[in-house]
């Protein structure tokens, strides 16, 4: 439950962005951004914690002069903006990309090494751009992979063939792996394609977070996120005020302190931080 003595508290504000800060064509909304900048003169900063690339939403980080470090790749990199420091990064280890690069080959799945700024494919893979949807993603091709295991944050592998994808998230799971944290899934815009994420075990947006509240010596009660979809769901299992936008999917509605009456196209990022505004000048 919110009360103004909740928001009065409040001095960083985390946004996830498609689906809750964006609308559907990938703006943000007016009344977000005068609030944004309202907000920013009563001491509150603000974030991102997304599942896109770094450099996929930077441009968004410059229209709304954020100094904050940004968490990318749902955890893996939390990196500032726009002096580039890294304050965390997490890799997934050289061993575990050969074993990943292997069962690609043995069961005929596409593969894709995402980094910070790009996400690597080679020939056998030249469907890879059309097929993944990684928002505002720099794809570029690559002679082979091997330069590249050594500093890659996600690895997605894509099949038609949903046994090939669940076998192979069987055999990098506990316990056969134990460093990895994997998640497989049905595409929303290519029916018959199934995908399966591969990260470092213990990296989400929550753990994130966490990193980030540390090294910005913040709290829990601090702190607000906002989201919308599945991958926010660690966001809404920490300690911080959870708000969720009227399009959410009911797994963060039901974790949330708070839903909005608008939607991600109706600007309830805006709705909530008009809240904020009214408790900070109360």
């Amino acid at each position: 439950m919110i009360t103004d003595k909740n928001l009065k508290k409040i001095k960083l504000i985390v946004f996830d962005l498609d689906g809750t800060l964006l609308n559907d064509e990938g703006e943000i909304g007016s009344d977000s951004k005068k609030l944004i900048a309202e907000l920013k003169k009563h001491n509150v900063t603000f974030t991102f914690a997304s599942g896109r690339l770094h450099s996929a939403f930077v441009n968004y980080a410059e229209e709304l002069e954020l100094q904050t470090p940004l968490i990318s790749l749902d955890g893996t990199l939390i990196k500032n903006h726009p002096d580039g420091k890294v304050l965390y990064q997490s890799f997934i280890d050289k061993k575990y990309m050969q074993k990943i690069l292997a069962y690609a080959d043995k069961y005929l799945l596409k593969i894709a090494l995402c980094h910070a700024d790009a996400i690597y494919y080679d020939d056998h893979n030249s469907i890879i751009p059309s097929i993944l949807n990684k928002f505002g993603a720099k794809f570029e091709e690559v002679p082979y992979y091997g330069p590249y295991i050594n500093s890659t944050l996600e690895v997605v592998l894509v099949s038609d063939y949903k046994d090939n994808i669940v076998e192979v998230n069987n055999r990098l799971s506990f316990p056969y792996t134990w460093g990895l944290s994997t998640s497989y899934y049905r595409s929303q815009s290519h029916a018959s394609m199934y995908f399966l994420e591969i990260r470092k075990k213990g990296t989400t947006k929550g753990t994130g977070l966490q990193k980030l509240l540390k090294h910005l010596k913040l709290s829990w009660k601090e702190t607000a996120v906002l989201g919308d979809w599945h991958n926010d769901k660690s966001l809404f299992e920490t300690k911080a005020l959870k708000i969720a936008v009227a399009n959410a999917v009911a797994e963060i509605k039901f974790k949330s302190d708070h839903i909005t009456s608008r939607t991600n196209n109706e600007d309830g990022v805006g709705e909530f931080l008009e809240m904020v505004l009214k408790a900070k000048t109360s």
